[in-house]
């Protein structure tokens, strides 16, 4: 998920599966021709996974799958090939998140953080920038570093006022997307078309079935392919799962839950350096501080932002472990009335513009959101006080409520009528998606899914994180077939 521009991005930058009943492959038939043509990737995305080696191509795919007549757009797709030919067993492909995330070099990403050779000889990792991103028909609403949009999560509100104020900023934005979508794409952009496009992507590549690896947005994504194609489905890992096919402002607001949930990890690590960092022997003292810093920004910001900035610049370093510790540096300067290091961003294009965009026209046109000012107002007030970590922010009025264009389509109903294929892996603590929306899939799945719940805190257990039982699981699954026979908890490693 992608955050807050200038002052705030300098910030969040500082801060940013008893196993049984194996899965038997598809029968032997005769393997369609594949239909892409391989070569070089894009600099820059070669780059980024050296000494990996990826291939690239292209995939053309309908504008708009009502509407053959539209014209078609072209999918970039990359490919990490497997070198072990008498083990592979298909293609895996892969989605980093989002909705927005380009996906082009995620194999090579997944491999440096210690993807197992066992999955890599088992497949050919293919990634993509999913339509919209990338190189993949890119779209732009035209931000800017200078603009006054923040990112996909809106500013904490400090007041009502703060709420009607932001409504005026994000009807400016749905405005400027609308004036921005010369070719007429943003209106396609949905999860339904996206997981039409991996099937699209399957039939490509010459392969009978889909097996696929979805972190955040992705499980969202892979849930939606299942459930279209449940006949084409293989094996199917989310990991870090929202709780449907869309995100909408339940799922917005269940950040801030995410974040009740998961600074206590981050409290009693702090508390426990309470004489390196200063911010408080104990979890309730570190909860105190972090409200103490917060209001006090909110009343006089810094060069480096106000208490808006600062608690988003904590909500994303509590993604994962491993940036606690400069988060509480960051604390502690602020702490004792120090400020940050923030390096000036120059005017002009925003480096988030893509992605934003994609963000947006996704989750705006997945679902229809409510337009009324009011209702908003009602859950910031609500949620303040529910979880007053962040609740006014992940609650707050977004673009969507001003969006152009009206669903096309309702969203991809979860269906439990297929096999049973589907491994979630989600961590117990976890700031965007918290624990329940594994539940809530692992409901709607019924008997096609096993759920592997982590002790736990961070955004992505499997590979992202460094529990034992949950990768041992998942890479049984992945290059065994073996799925649980009933869910199962890993404890904290």
């Amino acid at each position: 998920m992608i955050m807050h521009r200038s002052a705030a991005r300098n910030l969040a930058v500082m801060a940013v599966i008893g196993v049984a009943s194996t899965l038997t492959a598809a029968p032997a038939v005769a393997k369609p021709a594949t239909q892409v043509k391989w070569g070089a990737c894009p600099k820059e995305v070669a780059a980024e996974v050296a000494p990996s080696t990826l291939d690239c191509a292209t995939v053309p795919v309908p504008v708009d799958y009502a509407d053959p007549a539209s014209g078609k757009i072209n999918i970039m797709i990359s490919r990490l090939a497997s070198k072990n030919p008498g083990k592979r067993r298909g293609v895996l492909l892969l989605n980093p998140g989002g909705p927005g995330g380009p996906g082009l070099a995620f194999a090579g990403f997944l491999v440096k953080r210690g993807l197992p050779t066992s999955v890599t000889d088992s497949y050919d990792l293919i990634g993509m920038d999913t339509r919209g991103i990338g190189h993949s028909a890119p779209v732009s609403c035209g931000f800017t570093t200078n603009g006054p949009y923040l990112g996909n999560v809106s500013p904490y509100a400090v007041d009502d006022a703060a709420v009607v104020k932001q409504a005026k900023v994000v009807k400016g934005v749905a405005e400027q997307c609308a004036k921005n979508d010369r070719k007429g794409y943003l209106r396609h952009l949905t999860t339904a078309n996206t997981a039409r496009d991996l099937d699209r992507i399957r039939a490509a590549l010459g392969e009978e079935k889909t097996n696929f690896l979805g972190y955040s947005y992705g499980s969202s994504l892979g849930a939606a392919y299942a459930s279209l194609f449940p006949e084409r489905s293989d094996r199917i890992l989310l990991d870090s799962n929202y709780g449907d096919t869309h995100l909408d402002s339940d799922d917005m607001r269940r950040y801030a839950l995410g974040m009740e949930q998961t600074f206590p990890a981050f409290a009693k690590w702090a508390a426990r350096r309470h004489d390196s960092y200063g911010l408080g022997r104990t979890l309730e003292e570190v909860r105190a501080t972090y409200f103490k810093i917060a209001e006090r920004l909110d009343k006089k910001p810094t060069p480096g932002g106000d208490g808006g900035t600062f608690r988003a610049a904590t909500f994303a370093a509590l993604y994962t472990e491993s940036q606690y510790a400069p988060t509480a540096q960051l604390w502690q300067t602020l702490l004792t009335g120090g400020q940050p290091a923030v390096q000036p961003s120059q005017p002009g294009p925003s480096p988030f513009d893509n992605t934003w965009t994609v963000f947006l026209a996704v989750t705006c046109n997945d679902v229809d959101w409510p337009e009324d000012v009011k209702t908003y107002r009602r859950a910031v007030a609500q949620d303040r006080e529910r979880y007053p970590l962040y609740g006014a922010a992940a609650a707050n009025i977004t673009p969507c409520a001003y969006w152009p264009h009206e669903p096309a389509e309702a969203p991809v109903k979860i269906t439990d009528e297929g096999p049973t294929n589907i491994l979630l892996v989600q961590n117990e603590r976890d700031i965007p998606t918290p624990h329940h929306g594994a539940e809530m899939l692992r409901e709607k799945f019924g008997d096609r899914a096993r759920l592997v719940s982590v002790d736990g805190s961070g955004h992505g257990a499997y590979v992202l994180g460094d529990n034992a039982c949950a990768w041992n699981t998942a890479t049984s699954y992945l290059v065994d077939g073996k799925m649980p026979t009933r869910d199962i908890s890993c404890r904290a490693s």
